[in-house]
C-alpha cells in the first residue's frame, strides 16, 4: 500500500508534539516513514513511556533485600518468600478499552496481567482487579454536593437540570459496563483456570463515562527460574509465538494516553483486542515447559504496542539489536501493512529470543501444544530495530533511544482551589443523627460498601485448591504449594532434589478511596496504604511488597497535575513506612470525559507473608460469649469533623462529598498494625476486622453477617456494643466517622483483660465494647440505645447489588 506523507496533521493524529517529532527526526536523522511514525507514537505514549510521572516514580521505594526483580527491570516485580521459592506480581490497567468494550476490554485486561507474570517464568496462581463505575442505583446518582475549581473539574453525571429519562439512561449504561467487565474477568479467569480471590468495587459518578478497571496477578516460581526479557546474544533466532496478528488493538497504548470522548471512543472501537483464554492457557503451558529446557534467552509478551514494544525493549534492555522480517509474521488478514503488523495488540502472543542451534526444541514444544510459530528475525549487535517487509527495510531505529530515551517533562503543578472549600468545611447545619438503625441500612445497602457477592460468585476462586481465605474478608489468602511451582529443567531438578517445598501462606488485597483523595490528595493517598496494609495485618500477614496503579486525569492541567504529584507523595511515604517496597505498576492518565476528569485514584495491592496457617484469621465474629475490643480511638477528637470528612455516611445520608478526610499518622498505624500481628500470632485474637467506609457501626454488623458457609447460605450471629463511655461526642461521628487506625477484634471473654493491656502497652488505645451473641446486634451510647435485628442488616448489604443489576 501506499503510505501517507507525514504532515503536521498527520504528527498531530498520532498525539505528537511537535517538539517530540522534531525529536524523533533528530534521533533519525531523516523524516520517520509512516510505520516508524506509528512506532514513535506509541512507544512516546504516556502508557509506555511514563513521560508526565517518570520523575515522580522516582521517589518510590524500590529497594528491600527480599527484592529479586525491582521496579522499572522487567514486565514484574519479583520478591523472595524463602526456602528458593518467589513470587511475581503486577497490577495494570485497561480503562480506555473496558469504557469502549466492556466485556473485551476487561478480559484483555485480566490476559495482558497473566501474561506479564509468565513472561517472568513464573506460574499464574490468583488474580485479583479494582473496579470503578458510575452509580447503579437511583438514590446513589442523586445529586451529591461537590465544590470544584474549573468547568473542567465539574461536576459529572446527573444534574439539576437532569431529566428522569437522561438520568435511567446514565443508570443503565453504568450497569451496561459494569456487567460487562465483571463477565469479561470472568470469562478470561475461570477458561484460563486461574482463581479470582480479592478485589474491590466503588460507585460514584466521578467514573461515569470513564470507568476504571485494573487487573492484578501473582504467580510463583524458584529463584532459578527467574526470566529475563531481553535480546540476548548475537545471532541468536527470534520466534514469534501465538495466534495470527490481526489488525484489532491497533494503536491500543496511543488510545489509552488520550482523553477520553465520544468521537475517540468511536473512532477507537478498533483499539480495543480480542481475547481467547484457552488459547492463552497453552501458550502459558508451552512457555513454561520451553523455559524448562534452558534454551531461552529472553522472552516478553507482546502487551501494549505489540510486536513493536517487544522488538525494541528486549534490545535496549541487552544493548542489542534486533531485526525481523514481516512476511514470517503469521496474519490472519490479507495485505496488512507494515504499520497494521507492528501496531497490532493481537493477544496471547510471544517474542522469544532462543540460543543459536536449539531451535528444533521450540518448534518441537509449540507443535506439541498445536500453537503457531514462526522463525521471525535475528538478534544483532547493531543497537537498532530493523524491520523488512516485502523485501524493503521499513522500520531502522535506535532501539535504546526510542525505549529508554522518551521525553520526559516536569509539568507545573498548582493546587486546586477547591480545596479551600474543603477544608473549610464544617458540620454546621447538619443534623445529628436521630435515626442510626436506619442510616446503618441505608449504607450498608450502599453499592461501594454492600456485599460485592454479586461480581464474586460469578469468578472461580477456588480453581487450583489454593485458596485460604475467599472473597468476602479483610483480604484473600492463598496457599503456595509444590504443585503452584513451573515445571524444573533437568538441571534444575538435579539441584533441587526433593520437589516439594513448604507450603507458604500469601495474603493480598487491593485499596483506595478515591473520594478520599480528590479531597486530599496526599492524605487520601497515605490512607489507601495504611488500609492496605491493614487489611493484612486484619488477616495475620506483614507486608512484602506492593504494586500500584496510578489512575489519574490529565496531566496537562496544573491543577490536575497537582493532585497526581501529592498523591504520588502520599503512596511513597506510606510504602516506606510499612516497609512495603514498590515492585512495579502501571500509570493510566488523561482518564476523564468530556462530563470531567475522574476523582484521582491511585489504586494500591500490598502483598503479605502469614507464618503459620493458625495465624490466618477472618473478619466474622466466630463464637457467643467472646468478648468485642476496639484497637485505636473511637473518634479523633483533634479532627473538627470527627472523620466524617468525604465519609460515606455525609454521601449517603446528606448528599455531600465534602470535607478534609480523616487524619492519617502512619507511625500510629504502624503500631496499631504491628500489636495486631503480635496478638495475633500469640493465639489471642479470633477475629478482626478494619474499620474504614461507614465507619465503626458498618465494621460492626459485617462482623455479624458477612461469613458464609454455603453457597448463599449465611451464618449470622449478634453482638451487644456499649459505647455509653464516650460522651460528647456527635453520634453519628461514633457510629459513622471513619477516623483512621482503627480495628474490631474479637477474642475468648478471659483473654480479654490481657488483650487490650498488651495492646496499652504497646501504646495502641483499646478497650472492650461488647460481647458476641444473639441474633441482633444492639449498640447503647450515651444518648440511648437501639438494635436491628441481623436479617434487616444482612439483606440490604447481602442483596443490593443483585437487585440494581436484575
Amino acid at each position: 500500500m501506499t503510505e501517507p506523507a507525514i504532515t503536521p496533521e498527520l504528527v498531530a493524529k498520532h498525539n505528537l508534539t511537535p517538539e517530540e517529532y522534531a525529536h524523533a527526526v533528530e534521533i533519525l536523522g531523516r523524516t520517520p516513514s509512516y510505520t516508524e511514525l506509528g512506532i514513535f507514537s506509541v512507544m512516546w505514549s504516556e502508557h509506555c513511556s511514563y513521560k508526565n510521572t517518570k520523575p515522580l516514580l522516582k521517589t518510590f521505594p524500590t529497594k528491600s533485600p527480599k527484592i529479586l526483580v525491582g521496579a522499572g527491570e522487567e514486565n514484574a516485580g519479583i520478591i523472595d518468600i524463602g526456602d528458593g521459592i518467589a513470587i511475581a506480581f503486577k497490577i495494570e490497567s485497561h480503562n480506555h478499552p473496558s469504557a469502549v468494550e466492556p466485556f473485551q476490554g476487561a478480559t484483555t485486561g485480566v490476559g495482558g496481567i497473566v501474561r506479564d507474570i509468565f513472561t517472568m517464568g513464573a506460574r499464574p496462581v490468583c488474580a485479583v482487579n479494582s473496579l470503578r463505575f458510575g452509580p447503579i442505583t437511583p438514590d446513589v446518582a442523586a445529586d451529591v454536593s461537590r465544590r470544584t475549581s474549573s468547568p473542567e473539574e465539574g461536576q459529572r453525571g446527573l444534574t439539576s437540570t437532569t431529566t428522569n429519562g437522561e438520568a435511567d439512561a446514565q443508570l443503565k449504561n453504568n450497569r451496561r459496563l459494569f456487567a460487562g467487565v465483571v463477565s469479561g474477568i470472568a470469562h478470561y479467569g475461570n477458561c484460563f483456570g486461574i482463581p479470582t480471590v480479592a478485589g474491590e468495587v466503588y460507585f460514584d459518578k466521578t467514573y461515569q463515562g470513564n470507568p476504571l478497571v485494573n487487573a492484578f496477578c501473582l504467580g510463583v516460581l524458584r529463584h532459578e527460574q527467574i526470566t529475563r526479557g531481553a535480546a540476548k546474544g548475537v545471532g541468536n533466532p527470534v520466534f514469534y509465538v501465538g495466534p495470527a496478528t490481526g489488525r484489532d488493538g491497533l494503536a491500543g497504548a496511543a488510545f489509552a494516553s488520550q482523553d477520553l470522548t465520544e468521537e475517540s471512543a468511536e473512532q477507537q472501537r478498533g483499539a480495543v483486542q480480542v481475547g481467547d483464554p484457552f488459547m492463552e492457557k497453552l501458550v502459558c503451558e508451552a512457555c513454561l515447559e520451553l523455559l524448562a529446557t534452558g534454551c531461552v534467552a529472553g522472552m516478553q509478551d507482546m502487551g501494549a504496542a505489540g510486536l513493536t514494544c517487544s522488538t525494541c525493549e528486549m534490545a535496549a534492555r541487552a544493548g542489542t539489536g534486533i531485526e525481523i522480517e514481516l512476511d514470517k509474521v503469521p496474519q490472519r488478514a490479507p495485505n496488512m501493512s507494515s504499520y497494521e503488523i507492528m501496531l497490532s495488540e493481537s493477544q496471547e502472543r510471544m517474542l522469544i529470543v532462543v540460543h543459536k542451534g536449539r531451535e528444533e526444541e521450540v518448534k518441537r514444544i509449540f507443535d506439541k501444544w498445536d500453537l503457531p510459530w514462526s522463525e521471525i528475525g535475528i538478534i544483532t549487535d547493531t543497537g537498532h530495530m530493523k524491520v523488512r517487509h516485502g523485501g524493503k527495510l521499513v522500520v531502522d531505529i535506535p532501539a535504546r533511544k526510542i525505549a529508554d530515551e522518551s521525553p520526559v517533562y516536569q509539568r507545573e503543578a498548582i493546587e486546586p482551589s477547591y480545596l479551600k472549600d474543603v477544608r473549610a468545611f464544617r458540620l454546621d447545619g447538619i443534623a445529628d443523627t436521630t435515626t442510626p438503625v436506619e442510616d446503618l441500612k441505608k449504607l450498608l445497602a450502599w453499592p461501594s460498601i454492600a456485599s460485592k457477592n454479586w461480581v464474586y460468585r460469578q469468578y472461580d476462586h477456588q480453581v487450583r485448591d489454593g485458596s485460604v481465605v475467599l472473597p468476602g474478608s479483610d483480604a484473600a489468602v492463598i496457599r503456595i504449594k509444590t504443585d503452584s511451582l513451573p515445571v524444573m529443567s533437568a538441571e534444575l531438578a538435579a539441584k533441587v532434589g526433593d520437589p516439594t517445598v513448604s507450603e507458604k501462606l500469601i495474603a493480598m488485597t487491593v485499596d483506595c478511596n478515591g473520594g478520599y483523595v480528590y479531597l486530599d490528595p496526599y492524605e487520601g493517598a497515605k490512607i489507601a496504604v495504611a488500609e492496605a496494609c491493614r487489611n493484612l495485618a486484619c488477616s495475620g500477614a506483614l507486608p512484602l511488597g506492593a504494586t500500584d496503579n496510578l489512575n489519574m486525569p490529565s496531566p496537562l492541567k496544573p491543577e490536575l497535575f497537582w493532585q497526581i504529584k501529592e498523591s504520588v507523595r502520599g503512596l511513597a511515604e506510606g510504602c516506606k513506612a510499612f516497609n512495603a517496597p514498590v515492585t512495579g505498576g502501571n500509570c493510566s492518565l488523561y482518564n476523564q470525559s468530556p462530563a470531567g476528569p475522574i476523582d484521582p485514584t491511585p489504586t494500591i495491592s500490598v502483598v503479605g507473608l502469614i507464618e503459620k496457617i493458625e495465624h490466618v484469621t477472618t473478619q466474622w465474629f466466630k463464637d457467643e460469649g467472646d468478648a468485642i475490643i476496639l484497637l485505636g480511638d473511637a473518634v479523633d477528637q483533634a479532627d473538627p469533623i470527627f472523620g466524617l470528612g468525604g465519609s460515606a455516611y455525609l454521601q449517603v445520608i446528606h448528599g455531600k462529598k465534602n470535607g478534609s478526610p480523616p487524619r492519617c499518622d502512619l507511625e500510629v498505624a504502624k503500631t496499631l498494625h504491628t500489636t495486631l500481628i503480635g496478638l495475633i500470632q500469640s493465639g489471642l485474637v479470633k477475629s478482626a476486622h478494619d474499620c474504614s467506609e461507614g465507619g465503626l457501626a458498618v465494621a460492626l454488623a459485617e462482623s455479624c453477617i458477612s461469613q458464609l458457609i454455603a453457597r448463599d447460605t449465611p451464618r449470622l450471629i449478634g453482638a451487644t456494643i456499649d459505647l455509653s463511655a464516650l460522651k460528647d461526642v456527635r453520634l453519628d461521628a461514633l457510629l459513622f466517622g471513619e477516623t483512621q487506625s482503627r480495628v474490631v477484634i474479637s477474642c475468648q471473654a478471659l483473654d480479654a483483660v490481657k488483650v487490650v493491656e498488651r495492646a496499652k502497652l504497646m501504646g495502641v488505645p483499646a478497650a472492650q465494647i461488647g460481647k458476641v451473641g444473639g441474633d441482633k446486634l444492639t449498640m447503647k451510647t450515651a444518648t440511648g440505645e437501639f438494635s436491628a435485628p441481623l436479617t434487616e442488616l444482612h439483606d440490604p448489604w447481602w442483596n443490593s447489588i443483585a437487585r440494581a443489576m436484575a
